[in-house]
């Protein structure tokens, strides 16, 4: 009863708590689901939503990149939560298998975003397997390559040398 009163507590936070951006970049509104080694996110589209285009009546697909990067970064943050640890950042290197089976995200309608770890490294790097769903239906779907070092300004200052 315990673990499923956490995993309450857990959904009911702001998304802000779990990943390193600040508004307006946080285009994730809220975690759904949370499980061991995968996540699931949800966005609305709104007239607010970041890189919402009016001559579309939607966000362009190309944004669902960056709304499976931003549910990678959701779930390290909640796994940093769970472990009391800070909230680091992570670079996203690139995907894979990149599938989108429709132009837009429109607005008024909900999408979930769910990421699930293939493999992880010691050092940082990981694979996830990433799905958008409307309504069940798998509307975009990628392997995202993910880097998040230990000590991001060491990285930083080694990258730029």
């Amino acid at each position: 009863m315990s673990e499923h009163i956490a995993t309450m507590a857990l959904l009911a936070k702001d998304i802000a708590e779990f990943v390193p951006h600040r508004a307006p970049m946080i285009l994730i509104d809220r975690v759904i689901k949370h499980q061991q080694d995968s996540l699931i996110t949800q966005v609305e589209i709104t007239e607010q939503s970041a890189y919402f285009n009016a001559a579309i009546n939607g966000v362009p697909n190309y944004v669902g990149i960056e709304y499976m990067a931003q549910s990678i970064a959701a779930l390290a943050g909640v796994e940093a939560h769970l472990r009391n640890d800070k909230i680091r950042v992570g670079f996203l290197l690139g995907t894979r298998k990149l599938l989108m089976h429709q132009p837009l995200y429109q607005l008024g309608h909900k999408y979930q975003i769910s990421v699930a770890r293939l493999y992880q490294e010691e050092s940082g790097l990981a694979v996830f397997d990433c799905q958008i769903l409307a309504d069940a239906t798998v509307i975009a779907s990628a392997n995202v390559n993910v880097f998040q070092p230990q000590d991001t300004q060491a990285y930083i200052q080694e990258s730029s040398v």
